[in-house]
C-alpha cells in the first residue's frame, strides 16, 4: 500500500476486534417443539441433532434441553430458532400433514358458500363445461366494452395501486370480460368451439377508503358449434336455446323452483343483444342474465362468432337453494297426453303461459310443456301459434276420457280468457 499509493507506514499495531463473545445457552422446551413443529421426537434425538451441527447440549430435565449456542452461529437467538434447526435437520418432508379442525360456530356462511361452489363446479363439469381461472384484475376499458350504463354500479371498478400492466389495473366488476378474452385468446390458435365457466368474486367501489362490496359469481360461456358436420349429420351451431338449457338443469340440479326467463327490455340490456336477451328470476328474484353477447362487443373484443353467456349472482343463489329433496312412489297409474294450440300476441312469453298453467293447480295436471311455436301463414300478423302438450294422471285411478277432456276444456278456457287468446280456425 505504500509502495503503490504513497501512503505512509505507522509504528505499531492497532487492534479493532472487540474481544472474545460469550457462548449463550438457550432452554429449549421439547414439548413446544413437538407441539410447533407437529411432530413427536425424542428428548434424546433433539439432542443429537443439534450436537451434529456443534452445539453443545445440556440435559438438566427430561423435558428442557440447555443448549450452547457456538459462537459462529450468531443467527441462533431463541428457542424458535433452535426449533427451526430440529426441524431442518429433521427432515421437512418427514413433517406429516395435518388439517385443524374448524369450531362449528364459525365460518358456517362460508362453508355454505363453497359447498355451493363446489356443486356449481361438479354440474357444469358434468355438462362438458370446462372451467376457467382468470384473475381478478381487467383492463379499466372493460366497462366500456361492455355497453354499461352510465349510472350502472358495474362500472365502479377498485383501481390497483400499482399495476403491472394496462391489463391488469382494476378489480373486475364481471366475469364476461375475462370469458371473452379466453375466447379471443383460444380463436388465435384457430380453436372455435368452446363450452367455458368461472366462478369467483366480482368487486363493487363504494367510494374511497371503504371496503368494496364483493359478490360470488358464476358465468358460463358457449360458442362455436353444438356438434361439427359428419357423415350422418350436417353442422349446427350453438343457439340461445342451448345455453338457456344449461342454466335450466343447473338450477334444476340445485333444487331452485319457480325458475323464470323473462325478456330483457332493449333500453337495459348492455353487453347481451336486444330481443335474444332474458332476465333469470327465482321465486321473483332477480338472479342474473342470459342472452347473446352484443356485435358491439364481439368487435371490441376482436371476436368474430356468435358468442352466448349467463352470468348468476351465486349469493343470492344460495338463498334460494333448497337441500330437502322429496321422493314420491312410482306411479301406479298410466298417464294420458292431450295437445293444445292457441293463437298468442306475438309478444306474449311463453315461459308466462308456462307458469300461468302451473299456478293453476290441477292435481291431475301432471306436466306441460312447449313443442312448437310457429309464425306466418295463415297465422295472422303480429301474432303466432303456440302449441303444448299436457301430461294428465291420477295417484288413485285410471283416468277416464270424459274426465281428461273436460279438464283440458277447462284449462284451455282459462287461457283464452287470460291472454286474450284465440283458437286455430
Amino acid at each position: 500500500m505504500a509502495e503503490i499509493s504513497g501512503g505512509r507506514l505507522v509504528n505499531g499495531i492497532i487492534d479493532e476486534h472487540p474481544g472474545l463473545r460469550n457462548a449463550g445457552t438457550i432452554s429449549l422446551n421439547i414439548k413446544d417443539t413437538n407441539r410447533l413443529l407437529g411432530t413427536d421426537i425424542s428428548t434424546q434425538k433433539i439432542s443429537d441433532l443439534l450436537t451434529s451441527i456443534e452445539f453443545k447440549v445440556a440435559n438438566n430435565t427430561p423435558d428442557i434441553l440447555e443448549v450452547t449456542v457456538p459462537t459462529f452461529r450468531v443467527d441462533v437467538t431463541k428457542p424458535v430458532d433452535l426449533m427451526e434447526e430440529v426441524a431442518r435437520l429433521w427432515g421437512y418432508d418427514r413433517i406429516p400433514t395435518t388439517n385443524h379442525p374448524v369450531p362449528s360456530e364459525a365460518g358456517c356462511q362460508d362453508n355454505k358458500h363453497l359447498a355451493l361452489r363446489r356443486r356449481t363446479r361438479q354440474m357444469m363439469t358434468g355438462f362438458g363445461f370446462m372451467e376457467v381461472i382468470n384473475y381478478s384484475f381487467i383492463n379499466r376499458l372493460s366497462r366500456d366494452r361492455l355497453r354499461l350504463a352510465a349510472d350502472d354500479p358495474r362500472r365502479r371498478h377498485v383501481k390497483i395501486l400499482n399495476p403491472l400492466t394496462e391489463d391488469q389495473a382494476v378489480l373486475r366488476t364481471s366475469l364476461v370480460p375475462g370469458l371473452l378474452e379466453n375466447v379471443r385468446l383460444n380463436n388465435t390458435y384457430q380453436e372455435k368451439n368452446l363450452t367455458i365457466f368461472e366462478s369467483g368474486k366480482i368487486f363493487i367501489s363504494r367510494g374511497r377508503d371503504k371496503q368494496a362490496r364483493e359478490t360470488e359469481t358464476i358465468a358460463a360461456l358457449w360458442t362455436g358449434n353444438l356438434m361439427d358436420a359428419a357423415w350422418h349429420t350436417k353442422a349446427r351451431a350453438c343457439d340461445f336455446f342451448d345455453i338457456k338449457g344449461v342454466a335450466e338443469a343447473l338450477f334444476r340440479g340445485l333444487n331452485c323452483r319457480d325458475v323464470m326467463f323473462t325478456g330483457l327490455p332493449d333500453d337495459t340490456c348492455c353487453y347481451t343483444k336486444p330481443g335474444h336477451s332474458a332476465l333469470i328470476s327465482i321465486k321473483g328474484k332477480p338472479m342474473g342474465i342470459i342472452g347473446e353477447i352484443h356485435p358491439d362487443v364481439l368487435s371490441a373484443y376482436g371476436l368474430k362468432q356468435t358468442v352466448f353467456v349467463f352470468e348468476v349472482n351465486m349469493d343470492d343463489l344460495l338463498t334460494v337453494v333448497s337441500d330437502n329433496i322429496q321422493a314420491g312412489p312410482i306411479p301406479r297409474f298410466p298417464s294420458t297426453d292431450r295437445d293444445i294450440t292457441l293463437i298468442f300476441d306475438k309478444n306474449i312469453e311463453s315461459g308466462l303461459i308456462l307458469a300461468a298453467v302451473k299456478s293453476l293447480d290441477e292435481t291431475l295436471l301432471e306436466d306441460i310443456r312447449l313443442f312448437d311455436v310457429y309464425e306466418g301463414d295463415p297465422i295472422p300478423k303480429g301474432k303466432k301459434s303456440i302449441s303444448f302438450r299436457l301430461t294428465y294422471r291420477s295417484p288413485d285411478e285410471t283416468l277416464e276420457d270424459d274426465t281428461v277432456n273436460q279438464l283440458h276444456r277447462s284449462i284451455t278456457q282459462r287461457l283464452l280468457a287470460r291472454f286474450d287468446a284465440t283458437l286455430p280456425s
